[in-house]
């Protein structure tokens, strides 16, 4: 007698969710009273859009407890195998090596070689179904560039990380969005259970990280858990679902980090500005300049990123032309409020907050 499927994957969700949460809300909680013991703080300068001396290293929790819900869905669904193995180790020491830049400074050489021997072994594990760009470049040329896109995709999630609670709405924003891909068929039901994982991991960190934020994610959680991301992002682009193509859907959901990203990197460029020097030039600090509180901010990018779902869902995979000039008009709306506004939603955060 075979049990029936229809019960058990509901179940199966909820206690990755489950695990994902509890671990990461628990674990944030310690690592707080940790981090402030040994004086592991980022302190304002004037770059930091927070005020006071904020433990750093938050990413520690939501990594493990990511890993953990990860590999609990992969267990119960009788299904771990080898590259779930490699993946989760590669984002573990790829933290490793993010936590001790986060106490020390490596310097960008050392830290871009991290991130390619953690992208390589991924490569690895796809090069047999093909990368993003399968369908339309030989086997060597789109691994290369599939391995390009992942390895910014990394960097502008770090890049990203700059006020309270925004990298932890984007990462639930991308886990939600690849889950519900997979369970309409655009992509493959497999890809699920981490999903969920990332996004229950999330949202226990954003208790803790929402503003007025009594921790900060770091370096050792922002690329870790963007290197994760670009893999799921990327199995979900490549792989075969039951209807459509996904590959515009991948590219819809991280629209807003990908747009607000690039755009400030080329303005950078185009300045002749040294672009690994830390600055207040991405729109979502603009409008935090402007006074805009880092919730209600946090607040537009879940509107646009809710609506970029719907995108991806519904209209990227059968149409993706018609997918991605909706994405980019959303996006383009979105950031115009962030860099001017149009005279509401300018209210400063009360004095005091962090």
């Amino acid at each position: 007698m075979t049990e029936d499927p229809s019960i058990i994957e509901p179940v199966r969700y909820v206690l990755v969710a489950f695990v994902g949460f509890i671990i990461s809300i628990a674990g944030t909680y310690f690592l707080i009273r940790h981090l402030l013991k040994r004086q592991i703080l980022d302190r304002p300068n004037e770059r930091s859009s927070h005020e006071v001396p904020t433990p750093r290293g938050g990413g520690i929790a939501i990594v493990g407890a990511a890993g953990a819900a990860w590999l609990t869905g992969a267990a119960l669904a009788g299904k771990l195998g080898l590259p779930d193995v490699v993946i989760l180790a590669a984002a573990i020491l790829l933290g490793a090596v993010c936590f001790i830049d986060d106490l020390r400074g490596l310097g960008a050489v050392p830290r871009l070689l991290a991130q390619v021997a953690a992208v390589a072994p991924g490569l690895w594990l796809i090069s047999d179904q093909g990368g993003l760009f399968h369908a339309v470049f030989p086997a060597a040329l789109d691994l290369a560039a599939t391995g390009f896109l992942w390895l910014w995709f990394i960097n502008l999630f770090n890049f990203m990380d700059g006020i309270d609670g925004i990298t932890g709405v984007e990462i639930c924003a991308i886990g939600v969005g690849v889950a519900g891909l997979a369970a309409l068929g655009a992509s493959e039901a497999r890809l699920i259970d981490p999903a969920l994982a990332l996004t229950a991991a999330a949202l226990g960190f954003l208790v803790w990280n929402w503003r007025p934020a009594s921790i900060f994610m770091g370096d050792v959680g922002s690329i870790p858990m963007g290197y994760l991301l670009g893999w799921l992002l990327i199995n979900a682009g490549a792989g075969t679902g039951e209807h459509g193509s996904a590959v515009a859907a991948c590219l819809v959901l991280p629209a807003y980090y990908l747009a607000d990203a690039s755009i400030t990197l080329a303005r950078r460029l185009s300045r002749g500005e040294n672009i690994f020097q830390a600055h207040r030039q991405h729109f979502y600090q603009q409008a935090a300049i402007r006074g805009i509180g880092h919730a209600a901010i946090c607040g537009s990018v879940i509107v646009a990123n809710a609506a970029l779902m719907l995108t991806a869902w519904f209209l990227a995979p059968e149409r993706p032309a018609w997918g991605s000039a909706l994405a980019a008009l959303i996006v383009a709306i979105l950031l115009r409020w962030m860099a001017a506004g149009w005279g509401w939603g300018n209210r400063a955060e009360q004095p005091g907050a962090k």
